[in-house]
């Protein structure tokens, strides 16, 4: 039997997860930021200026550069992408989601929104960027 933990550490091997700096730094130079918390977390905790606000359940026919659900920002397979949750849980496993899909330089934000927020980086009240 595998466990979650298992499943998680599977998903973080081998994988370099930017911290809140790294990550501003991506998204400066327009990587696609992607928030996966829900629109509950995001109102208590407050929003990731920049970040795309993409549902975990629809996340891989959003950056699949070739499916027909696709965002504008899915340009190619080549393209950055650091997911985030509240705590960089669900995120990890978010990401070896989309590497298997083949976008292969999707990670997560390790921390997650947490540790962006505690590192002292903006939060914004929105609107967000949310996408369907």
């Amino acid at each position: 039997m595998t466990g979650v933990d298992d499943v998680l550490a599977r998903a973080r091997d081998g994988v370099h997860r930017p911290g809140p700096a790294e990550t501003a730094a991506a998204l400066a130079r327009g990587a696609l930021v992607v928030d996966t918390r829900t629109e509950t977390q995001r109102a208590e905790q407050g929003e990731l200026p920049g970040a795309l606000v993409i549902d975990r359940t629809v996340l891989e026919w959003r950056l699949d550069p070739t499916g027909s659900h696709r965002i504008p920002e899915a340009t190619g397979w080549d393209v950055e992408v650091v997911v985030v949750c509240h705590q960089g849980y669900s995120s990890s496993l978010a990401a070896a989601s989309l590497r298997a899909v083949g976008l292969h330089r999707a990670t997560d934000l390790a921390g997650g929104f947490a540790a962006w927020r505690d590192a002292g980086f903006p939060v914004g009240r929105g609107p967000a960027d949310v996408r369907r």
